[in-house]
């Protein structure tokens, strides 16, 4: 189907929605919320295809206005001008609609969690998971963005063996979902006496945080330990079984939580990234024709997948997936220049399901 014709489509179900929705037997019912719904998510695009078809109209009156100027110049001036005008904002708005015509990932909205963990190198390894959470905080911050620590299991240098936290906004994860995959540092450590220069890794993954109506989970599903706290977190924790080991039994998954000092909070906060978890699960195992776009445009999200390594000597960044190199890896690092990795992915990602569509339509 040509695009036009799904624009047709598309102006044809808004004008339907709109007309069943002024029905007012249907105030109130489930159908109404329903159709809402599905209106409201058509409706931007609606507006732009027909703010679309008005340029053209004018476009064409602009350029006929060009012609028949003839010899006065100040009117064929006037003409170029507006026509130069029109056709940016027609240009803007046809990269707009197609993008508003791809299919939408429901879970780009969401908050998300984000899980980080050593990889080889060990010590050094741990110190790089610390960075790269310090990196994703402050672009969290930057953001508007609330990053929540929920697990930490620390090493003996201060990094961590294993992270997890909440980043709760509009659009978490739809911005961050491309940063999952195997993060690799090349720099000379701080225990090294000759200056050598090490490499190590941390893995980083980025999933949907779940609702309860998302992931139904069967409490008898779950084997739920409790023991002794060890660790931060003061005297109380070693005194009480505060610390809560959750397996779900039919896939294996574990989550331990210890570092609130209640066992209820403890709890919840481990059903919600063992929530997450399952999500994620689940979307992947319920669309492969997801996991095969994935690995078609800037990665496939596997967390075996090296996607980025930071070069500390030669203040580095380099995106393997996208070939962008930055030499800025200390305001990256510092979480000032993230974004402009993130940024140029999504525009990869955008760029290549664009031409996916155009194929599509010339097929």
């Amino acid at each position: 189907m040509s695009i036009d014709a799904k624009l047709d489509q598309v102006l044809r179900r808004h004008e339907e929605l709109a007309a069943r929705l002024a029905d007012p037997a249907l105030a109130g019912s489930a159908d109404f919320v329903r159709l809402s719904r599905e209106f409201a998510g058509l409706d931007e695009l609606a507006g732009a295809v027909r703010r679309r078809r008005i340029l053209t109209r004018e476009l064409e009156d602009a350029r006929r206005l060009a012609r028949e100027a003839g010899q006065d110049a100040e009117m064929r001036a006037l003409a170029e001008d507006e026509i130069a005008a029109l056709a940016s904002e027609a240009a803007a708005l046809d990269r707009a609609v197609r993008l508003m015509l791809l299919p939408r990932d429901e879970a780009d909205d969401r908050s998300a969690i984000l899980e980080i963990r050593a990889g080889t190198g060990g010590d050094e390894a741990a110190l790089f998971a610390a960075d790269l959470y310090r990196m994703y905080q402050r672009f969290a911050q930057e953001m508007g963005w609330r990053m929540t620590l929920m697990q930490a299991s620390d090493s003996d240098l201060g990094g961590f063996r294993e992270v997890v936290a909440e980043i709760e906004g509009a659009g978490v994860y739809g911005r961050m979902k491309f940063e999952s995959g195997v993060h690799r540092v090349q720099r000379v450590p701080e225990t090294e006496a000759q200056g050598r220069i090490h490499t190590s890794a941390a893995t980083v993954a980025v999933l949907p945080e779940a609702e309860e109506v998302d992931v139904a989970i069967d409490t008898g599903d779950l084997k739920i330990d409790v023991f002794r706290a060890s660790g931060a977190g003061g005297q109380h924790v070693n005194t009480t079984d505060s610390a809560v080991r959750i397996t779900h039994v039919p896939t294996g998954l574990v989550v331990v939580q210890q570092d609130e000092r209640s066992q209820h909070k403890n709890r919840a906060k481990a059903l919600k990234i063992l929530r997450a978890r399952l999500f994620e699960q689940a979307r992947d195992q319920a669309s492969e024709a997801r996991a095969a776009e994935r690995r078609g445009l800037v990665g496939s999200g596997d967390r075996s997948e090296r996607i980025r390594t930071y070069n500390f000597p030669q203040n580095r960044v380099t995106d393997h997936r996208i070939g962008l190199t930055l030499y800025k890896l200390d305001k990256v690092i510092a979480g000032e220049a993230v974004g402009e990795l993130i940024e140029a992915l999504i525009t990869e990602d955008q760029a290549a399901r664009l031409a996916m569509l155009d194929d599509e339509a010339a097929a």
